[in-house]
This record gives structure tokens, C-alpha cells and sequence, in this order.
């Protein structure tokens, strides 16, 4: 089964790239029959939604650039390369890697989706005989948490009170819903628990019983980049170099964070995650110069994100346009959801649609705008609890971005592998992560 979905992986799956344009196209050619829409208003829908989504891009691209410049901090990796020298064997090494990436990627999955792979890849240097596409599908399969985790887009974003809340669910969500009732429920802390012990089973048991396995030592090589003062610096060298002027704005941040968070009643949302993480990199990497060029390192991993957003919110734009039919490609798959569901089944298959929907658009601020109108709505009328159907929506966005290359691209620049050497386990850890996640989901919906 394993040496069966690896091959088909390696012989189907093309660059990420290549994916989202293939996508582009099926969701055209679907869209044309099932909307009655003519090509005319495809191609206009498509160009119409490129630019959508530029300010959650930029969002996501910080996420990512920030967790990465903070797993890059001397102390982060001092702790990594403690960490890389307790297992002993390939089995252990694969299993400490999941679940590190794992519980990372639930506090960040910028954080943890960089931590994971550059903890996998010094365990790589220090252990011989471990499968290394393996290890690296292992700290892939972390993420598949995040969206369950603090940096989880739709539940902190149900979470921001404002009027956008209202009318991006068509008026079903008119007051926020605390985190307690999405992210820190006690199902959902159930579910990524059992997630975590499902997928850190799964990638031990895939690991080759007999023989070593040869790692070529150039995916391996580390670049050095850390900043060296001069031995008669400038006074501009000195404000680059001065640890104080990191810790002045670091701690300028911290402040904000708490004034927001512990006095004003603000919520954990998006940019406050982001301001975390920046201000804890600054402090962590001591020197302005050390930070930017983290910072400048890390960013060079969100160049996929930059490049195919734009396309995957073209697609957003053809999932959500409505021609002269009056219907839309989200509605009728919503719709078609709907009309099959019952209070119990409801979360469960709005789950499905939500993992059928992150192949063509993964982003949780596509899902947001395609499904937030319709499946609130829609689960209100049915007494679905609001955190139930966010948290089923947030679910189905992460769990098919095991089999979706998009996100594994910052994972893979590091690594220095290709999303088919990885996605043939990660297809393995899908239908593992899918049973724990429909029963966890129709058991908090009883």
C-alpha cells in the first residue's frame, strides 16, 4: 500500500505550480455546464478575483516569513539541535518529528511548518539510516492541526468583533464566537490530540523495516548567514549591530500585545499572532541586522505563496462568480450539501466540502468568502452550534492540504526535495486523519 502510493505520487503529481494551473482549468470547465455560464464570464470571473485576496496573501506570507525568522533564532536552534540527538533509532527519530512539528504547528503553522523541516533535517545530520523523504513527509504531516490551532484564519477571524462578521455570514454571525468555542473546545482539543497519536503512528510504521538508507549530504548542507560586526564599526554599524534598539521595539510590541489583550478585550486574531511571533524573532535574534537577515532568508520560502495566490484566487473568483444564471460553482456544491444534511451530519459533511474546495482554493480566507455566506446561514436554520460549523469548515481546509502541494512549498525549498517525494506518505496520513476527523466530528454534533 505505502510502495503503491508513493510510486503513483512520483509518477502523477506535477510541480505545484503546474497543479494550480490544471485547477484553473477544471474549475473553468466545470463551472461552464454546471453554472450555465459562458466562457465570457468565466474568464471574467477568473480575472476578476486574481487580486482578492492580496491582503490575506500578505498575511499569510508574514505568518510564514515571521515563524520561519523566529525558528531561525540561535536559541530556537540550539533547543532543535538538543532536541535532534534523543532518538536513537529511525523509528523514534520519525515519530519526535511529527509530533514536534505537530504541537508547532498548532501554536503557529508558519512556526511549525519551518520548525518541523529544519528540525527533520538535523536529525537527519545526526542519525544514520533514516528515510529523509520520509522524515520530511513526517514534519509535513504536522500541519494538517494548524487550522485547529491559535493560528487557525476562520476561527480567529469568527472570533474579530466588528461588522465584516456579519456580512461575510449574510448576518448568521452578528456577535463573535470566542475561541473557547471553536479552538479551545474540548472536542477539538480531543480531535488534535488523537490527530497528532494517529499520524505519529502512521509515519513510524511506514518507516523500512531492513536496510540504510543513503541521504545525498548535498540536501543536507546548512548555509551560514549570521551577521559579523566590524572590528571598527560605523555609527551606522553600531545602530545595525545594537541589541538595544532590537529589544526597544520587541518590547514596544510586547506591550501593545498586552495593553490589546489584557486590558482592551481584544481577541487572538491573525495580526496579533503575527505581532507575536515578530516580536518574539527581534528579541530572540538580538541585533536589528541579525533579524532582517532572518527575515531576508525566510522570505525567500514564501515565493510560492507570492506566485500562486493570485491563481488560486482566480479560482476563488470562478467558485464564487454568478453570470447571468444567477448561480455559482460554491453555491451549488453547498447547496448540494444542504439539501442532504441533518443537525448530526451537517458538520460532517460541511467538513467534506471544505476539504473537496481546499484542492481548488487552499486558503482559509477562500473558504471564509465561499462558504461563510451559505454554511452559517444554512447551519443556523438546521441549531448547528456556530463553533461546530466553523471548526468543520477549518478541518476540511487543512486536511486535504496533506494531498495539496501548495503549503508543503516552503517545507520542500528547505528540504530541497520535490512535493512527489513526499506526498505518497502524506496521502497515507489523509485517510488515517480522515476517519479520526469525520468520527470526532459526528460525535460532537450528537
Amino acid at each position: 500500500m505505502i510502495k503503491f502510493c508513493v510510486r503513483l505520487v512520483q509518477r502523477w503529481l506535477p510541480e505545484p505550480f503546474i497543479f494550480a494551473i490544471l485547477l484553473t482549468f477544471v474549475a473553468a470547465v466545470i463551472a461552464i455546464p454546471v453554472c450555465h455560464q459562458s466562457p465570457i464570464e468565466v474568464v471574467e470571473h477568473w480575472g476578476g478575483g486574481v487580486w482578492n485576496l492580496l491582503a490575506f496573501a500578505m498575511q499569510m506570507a508574514l505568518v510564514l516569513v515571521c515563524g520561519s525568522a523566529l525558528a531561525a533564532a540561535p536559541s530556537v536552534k540550539c533547543g532543535i539541535t538538543a532536541l535532534a540527538r534523543l532518538p536513537k533509532s529511525a523509528p523514534a527519530a520519525i515519530a519526535l518529528v511529527t509530533v514536534i512539528s505537530a504541537m508547532a504547528c498548532w501554536l503557529n503553522w508558519g512556526f511549525g511548518l519551518i520548525v518541523g523541516v529544519i528540525f527533520a533535517k538535523e536529525i537527519a545530520r545526526q542519525l544514520q539510516g533514516i528515510d529523509y523523504r520520509l522524515l520530511i513527509a513526517s514534519a509535513y504531516s504536522g500541519f494538517v492541526v494548524w487550522h485547529a490551532g491559535l493560528s487557525g484564519s476562520i476561527p480567529l477571524t469568527m472570533a474579530t468583533p466588528g461588522e465584516s462578521l456579519a456580512m461575510a455570514t449574510n448576518g448568521a454571525l452578528v456577535d463573535p464566537v470566542p475561541v473557547s468555542q471553536t479552538i479551545l473546545d474540548p472536542h477539538n482539543l480531543v480531535m488534535v490530540l488523537l490527530v497528532i497519536v494517529g499520524i505519529t503512528v502512521a509515519n513510524t510504521l511506514m518507516h523500512p523495516k531492513q536496510g540504510a538508507v543513503t541521504i545525498d549530504p548535498m540536501l543536507l548542507a546548512e548555509e551560514h548567514t549570521a551577521p559579523v560586526r566590524p572590528e571598527k564599526p560605523s555609527p551606522a554599524q553600531r545602530m545595525e549591530h545594537s541589541p538595544v534598539l532590537s529589544w526597544l521595539i520587541g518590547l514596544l510590541l510586547i506591550a501593545y500585545l498586552v495593553l490589546r489583550l489584557g486590558f482592551r478585550g481584544g481577541t487572538l486574531d491573525l495580526g496579533a499572532v503575527i505581532m507575536i511571533f515578530l516580536s518574539l524573532g527581534l528579541l530572540l535574534h538580538g541585533t536589528p541586522v541579525a533579524y532582517v537577515r532572518a527575515f531576508g532568508k525566510a522570505a525567500t520560502g514564501a515565493a510560492g505563496i507570492i506566485l500562486q495566490f493570485p491563481f488560486y484566487a482566480g479560482i476563488m473568483g470562478i467558485i464564487t462568480g454568478i453570470g447571468a444564471s444567477g448561480i455559482s460553482l460554491g453555491n451549488v456544491l453547498a447547496d448540494g450539501c444542504i439539501r442532504i444534511s441533518t443537525p448530526t451530519t451537517y458538520p460532517l459533511l460541511t467538513f467534506l466540502c471544505a476539504a473537496l474546495l481546499n484542492l481548488f482554493v487552499p486558503s482559509g480566507g477562500g473558504h471564509w468568502a465561499i462558504q461563510a455566506p451559505i454554511m452559517f446561514t444554512a447551519g443556523a436554520d438546521l441549531g448547528v452550534d456556530p463553533g461546530l460549523t466553523g471548526t468543520a469548515i477549518a478541518w476540511g481546509d487543512a486536511w486535504t492540504n496533506l494531498i495539496q502541494p501548495f503549503w508543503a512549498l516552503p517545507a520542500l525549498a528547505i528540504a530541497k526535495l520535490d512535493a512527489k517525494d513526499i506526498m505518497g506518505y502524506c496521502l497515507i496520513d489523509l485517510l488515517v486523519t480522515g476517519v479520526i476527523i469525520c468520527g470526532g466530528l459526528l460525535i460532537w454534533a450528537m
